[in-house]
């Protein structure tokens, strides 16, 4: 029975630290902080929406946390400046592994990419990065109003992918993600890009650990 994969985007595939050489023209060598605050807050105000039942997609989480990393900085954000920065957060560098593991595990598996971000979203910045055609399909939370790691957004996936009678195994970046994907019944890789993140001690662990996207058509055999 083939097991059908399911690719976390943003962290995973595509760098959202990405956007530090952009902030650098406004926060100087804060940019990393910035950067990285408004990764931050990007993924708290998803599960409080999601937790919360207000629902706004993706996009709006990015805005609102943009904003409120600027404003913790104390720089100015004119609303040209904030557009153009969100312009270019759909443009988001590619890690340079994740086009060669896709293409090794094209034809293999099937493929999607699963996200929190909305369709028109995960179109341009996986098309800006040539990985979009690597997909059989793309599988956004924005179908039933939710975040991960709310359960019925894995439950979901498997509707989505076809996954009902054959293994789903989920690909991330994100140990919270991980874990939710486990809690639900899925497989779960975690790809850990940082030597040194720590995973956390909830008692649930992943599927298989890894260091690069280019590992995973190997230990794909021992799933």
């Amino acid at each position: 029975m083939t097991m059908t994969l399911a690719f976390d985007v943003y962290g995973t595939l595509v760098d959202p630290m990405g956007m530090s050489r952009l902030l650098a023209e406004d926060a100087g060598d804060s940019a990393e902080a910035v950067a990285a605050l408004w990764r931050e807050k990007q993924l708290e105000f998803s599960f409080r929406k999601g937790l919360m039942k207000v629902y706004e997609d993706f996009g709006v989480c990015t805005r609102q946390a943009l904003r409120y990393a600027m404003a913790t900085h104390k720089l100015p954000l004119s609303e040209q400046r904030e557009n153009e920065l969100m312009a270019a957060y759909l443009s988001l560098p590619a890690f340079d592994d994740a086009l060669p593991a896709l293409k090794s595990l094209k034809g293999q598996y099937p493929l999607f990419a699963f996200s929190n971000g909305s369709y028109p979203a995960l179109e341009k910045v996986l098309g800006h990065n040539n990985l979009l055609d690597q997909f059989e399909g793309l599988v956004s939370v924005d179908d039933i109003k939710s975040f991960k790691p709310d359960p019925a957004v894995y439950t979901y996936a498997r509707r989505a992918t076809g996954s009902w009678e054959k293994p789903l195994c989920l690909v991330s970046s994100n140990a919270w993600d991980v874990i939710g994907a486990r809690s639900a019944g899925l497989l779960a890789v975690w790809v850990k890009r940082d030597p040194g993140k720590v995973f956390e001690d909830w008692g649930i662990e992943p599927s298989a650990v890894i260091n690069s996207l280019s590992e995973l058509p190997s230990i794909m055999k021992n799933l």
